[in-house]
């Protein structure tokens, strides 16, 4: 036995006024339909089958790493006759869940609990209560209480109108009896569609049990059918974010003003985050690190007791305990810094090292280098790493001074504790513990004139 998912994702979304299909716009950088699957994935078993139509290629092209069944639905004739598409995937023993790939924020949780309520004679449903239930399947209970029916908004009589529990469309039933109720299904209703719903009646007519739950949240069954839904939901999502960082301990400055779109591989205590802070991808931070304002941090390493400071951008990079990055700095891929590394304003990094207790505090480019220990690199200085045609290495040795607006033209080395001189344009290999320069005669020309404007 399975648990199987069919996620329903063949709709057209022409609300969206969009040349991308429904599905792939994103939440946290994340299409809608990957959310779904990422959830449906965490059930025990889990084997996830996808219904897909409008904008199908470009579905498929942009979502083939997902390890799914990708089945058409070349007509869209209602949700139960997308359903019906995948039913040859489906064993008699099998529990099956429908999901819907533009409700990204169902959890885990709120499956694993439909999914729990079936047996050989329950079939589960989640409902929600809604204060404005209007658009909705409203849930028809007899005087038990028990469910007795759904019926559609256009369908509905004026006593079912004012009923606000809604269906959320998500239920799992037992695959053998899930087949035979989609083989008894008509089109014989005011949208002329197969009605996934239909089977809820099915159910109840052969004394089998329906069972509801609830989400925790409302969010969490609404789905995208606009700019504004998808807005709102990219809101909510960053809000439960938010509120799962703080839970372990990183203080924010302003919750609502955060965005986290990606995960982390490990987080520490009392780190402390200003507003407009954006994560991306996979993010390593430990204890004690400080971000600024309006930093983007995207699959870095930061370690103990960092320092990034606001306007700063680290992707794909480590900072090492107790550095100090920023403000206005620039760590670009592959660029790792030891511990107590100072990188400053208007400084970027590139694919370089550099060891402990460096400083490249102001205006300068640092690209394919080794840069030792204990270096102070001034003002204005570059590494001059790419010909045209191919990129070349620098290495700056322990405890080298680099004085301001320096060349260094790759490949080149500096020597330990050696000093550049200002202004200098370094094309050969310099020796330790000594002074080297390169600069043009200074003059001063008696009898000099500056141009003046002629008149017209």
């Amino acid at each position: 036995m399975q648990t199987k998912s069919i996620i329903l994702a063949a709709g057209q979304g022409t609300r969206m006024r969009s040349k991308r299909p429904k599905v792939l716009h994103p939440i946290a950088n994340k299409s809608l339909l990957e959310h779904v699957y990422d959830t449906a994935m965490q059930m025990q078993d889990a084997a996830v089958n996808i219904i897909y139509g409008h904008g199908g290629e470009q579905v498929l092209e942009t979502l083939k790493h997902l390890d799914a069944n990708w089945v058409e639905q070349k007509e869209r004739l209602g949700t139960g006759h997308a359903v019906q598409q995948a039913i040859h995937l489906i064993e008699d023993e099998d529990i099956v869940i429908i999901l819907y790939g533009d409700v990204p924020l169902l959890k885990a949780e709120t499956i694993n609990t439909i999914v729990s309520n079936v047996d050989e004679n329950t079939l589960a449903l989640l409902t929600v209560i809604l204060d404005d239930p209007h658009g909705y399947g409203r849930i028809v209970r007899d005087g038990d209480k028990k469910v007795i029916k759904i019926v559609e908004q256009k369908d509905a009589n004026e006593q079912e109108l004012l009923i606000t529990e809604g269906n959320t469309g998500i239920l799992a039933a037992r695959g053998d009896k899930l087949k035979k109720w989609l083989s008894q299904l008509s089109n014989n209703n005011a949208q002329n569609e197969y009605y996934l719903t239909d089977i809820i009646e099915m159910a109840v007519n052969e004394g089998v049990t329906v069972k509801t739950s609830h989400p925790e949240s409302q969010d969490e069954v609404l789905g995208v059918n606009n700019r504004e839904q998808l807005a709102y939901l990219e809101r909510a999502y960053q809000n439960d974010q938010a509120a799962q960082l703080m839970t372990q301990g990183v203080t924010l400055a302003d919750p609502a003003r955060i965005d986290v779109r990606g995960k982390f591989t490990e987080l520490g205590t009392d780190i402390s985050v200003d507003i407009n802070v954006i994560f991306e991808g996979e993010n390593r931070i430990e204890d004690d690190v400080f971000i600024g304002a309006n930093c983007v941090i995207k699959n870095a390493v930061i370690k103990q007791g960092a320092q990034i400071l606001p306007n700063s951008i680290i992707e794909d990079a480590i900072v090492g305990a107790e550095s100090r990055i920023g403000p206005y700095a620039r760590l670009r891929p592959q660029a790792e810094l030891a511990d107590h590394v100072h990188i400053g304003n208007f400084v970027e990094i590139k694919k370089s090292t550099v060891a402990s207790g460096s400083k490249i505090n102001h205006l300068s480019y640092v690209g394919d280098a080794e840069v030792g220990s204990k270096v102070n690199i001034g003002a204005g200085t570059i590494t001059c790493n790419y010909d045209g045609a191919n990129k070349f290495k620098t290495i700056i040795g322990d405890g080298a001074f680099i004085g301001s607006d320096t060349q260094l033209v790759a490949p080149v080395s500096v020597g330990k504790n050696a000093t550049i001189g200002a202004g200098s344009t370094i094309t050969k290999d310099t020796p330790d513990d000594r002074l080297t320069l390169s600069r043009s005669k200074q003059l001063s020309v008696e009898g000099w004139q500056r141009p003046v404007k002629k008149e017209k």
